[in-house]
């Protein structure tokens, strides 16, 4: 990730002329790009709603809400838009896995959205005040 970054980096170093001892942040931010970790995320959680309202392949599997489990009916959890997510028996390699980092990346504030155009806007929004928190939104 940090070759990605790097490169991510340079593309805002070049765009704007800066020299490599300037700060790039403010460029990164005046360009309203993600850094590469929110970016995948970004990414996933995409990928996570197609799933969730049919329009990805079927093999990504179905996603399963706390809600819906018979043992989570008379808890207050059932209430929300949360998705279960998957024991993890190998730190590494299993939580990597789809059926774990879907659930885990995906925000509750973005999860309302009808169409994949405001799920979009929504999820980048959220990720970029994450992602630089000092930035007040226009």
């Amino acid at each position: 990730m940090r070759r990605l970054q790097s490169n991510l980096n340079a593309a805002a170093w070049l765009i704007f002329n800066l020299h490599r001892s300037n700060h790039v942040s403010d460029a990164l931010i005046s360009l309203h790009w993600l850094r590469v970790p929110e970016r995948i995320r970004s990414k996933v959680t995409v990928l996570v709603y197609k799933v969730l309202h049919g329009c990805a392949l079927s093999y990504l599997g179905p996603f399963t809400y706390v809600g819906n489990l018979p043992s989570r009916r008379g808890i207050r959890s059932s209430c929300s838009d949360c998705l279960v997510q998957p024991l993890v028996h190998h730190s590494i390699v299993g939580s990597r896995a789809f059926s774990v980092a879907g659930p885990h990346c995906l925000p509750s504030e973005v999860t309302t959205a009808l169409s994949l155009a405001t799920f979009r806007t929504r999820l980048k929004t959220s990720l970029f005040t994450e992602s630089y928190p000092g930035i007040r939104q226009i």
